[in-house]
């Protein structure tokens, strides 16, 4: 172990335990700044390959019209080409309360028109208190991200440059 000790500190490097309980225990000479370094940028590049998908809400009334309707779907559309869950949501008022059976009828034809586009209904309609609600999931898969345009510029420069370190 004092050899290993001796040599690190000659090559400068770090001496990192590999299997301590080994009969002599295994070591490897590393920079361990450099290994947290890759761990680190390998880290944020899983962190950018990854999909978030978020839960956007739709506030309903029972007495919506038309036109209003069909700007809170287009709505859900986009939503759900973004690959994100919708969380529908009615609530009734005052005397509005007297009609939840019309509203729920109203609720139920909502979430047909959005299982055509492209939907699955994850949590079904349930009364809770003044509002009912329901959740919708995209059957789209989210789109990637894509590398940004500065990167893209990169990329083909840096490998001009390795082409001609080559030749």
């Amino acid at each position: 172990m004092s050899e290993a000790r001796r040599i690190s500190d000659e090559a400068g490097l770090d001496l990192v335990e590999v299997s301590p309980t080994a009969q002599p225990p295994v070591v490897k000479l590393i920079d361990f700044g450099k290994y947290k370094y890759e761990l680190q940028k390998k880290a944020q590049e899983a962190k950018k390959k990854q999909i978030v998908i978020q839960l956007k809400e739709i506030q309903l009334r029972p007495n919506i019209e038309q036109g209003d309707l069909e700007t809170k779907l287009n709505h859900c559309r986009k939503f759900l080409d973004q690959g994100d869950k919708i969380k529908i949501s009615m609530q009734f008022r005052g005397r509005e309360m007297s009609y939840r059976d019309a509203g729920m009828e109203k609720f139920k034809a909502v979430i047909t028109q959005i299982v055509e586009m492209g939907a699955t209904v994850e949590a079904d309609p349930k009364m809770m208190g003044n509002r009912i609600i329901a959740i919708l999931a995209s059957t789209r898969k989210p789109p990637v991200k894509k590398t940004s345009e500065k990167e893209e510029e990169t990329k083909p420069e840096a490998q001009k440059d390795q082409k001609a370190k080559k030749t």
